[in-house]
């Protein structure tokens, strides 16, 4: 099977109004790297954002192709430092971070979009009970 670089076998791919607005919305409330953007028709057909070992896509929505609502896991190395980057590029509070049950330090924030980002940050190489 080939995969691209830069992503894993299942990659989100959002559908947003202002497309390309949002993916700089991603960029500096996440971090990531730009890993491309082609434009058609002064529009982003198709945005590429890699997370470490992921990626994730965006485009503008069209036609059938309305604006997505999703919810993302996204592990990072510092929950609280995460949590900070997001809010401070405008990212909307779910829930501060804090240590839960099953091992992450988690927090919640909703983006430009309406997505939920479920900010983690693993405490334990144990499995999920």
């Amino acid at each position: 099977m080939l995969i691209p670089e830069g992503f894993s076998q299942v990659a989100p791919y959002i559908f947003a109004t202002d497309a390309d607005k949002y993916m700089d919305h991603l960029l500096a409330a996440l971090g990531g790297v730009d890993a491309g953007r082609t434009m058609r028709d002064g529009k982003l057909a198709n945005g590429q954002i890699r997370f470490g070992d992921a990626g994730i896509m965006v485009a503008e929505t069209q036609g059938d192709f309305g604006p997505s609502q999703s919810a993302t896991y996204f592990y990072v190395e510092d929950a609280d430092a995460s949590m900070k980057q997001a809010l401070d590029a405008g990212m909307t509070l779910i829930f501060e971070a804090q240590d839960m049950d099953y091992g992450d330090r988690q927090g919640g924030v909703k983006d430009a979009a309406g997505n939920i980002w479920w900010i983690s940050q693993r405490l334990t190489d144990a499995p999920y009970d």
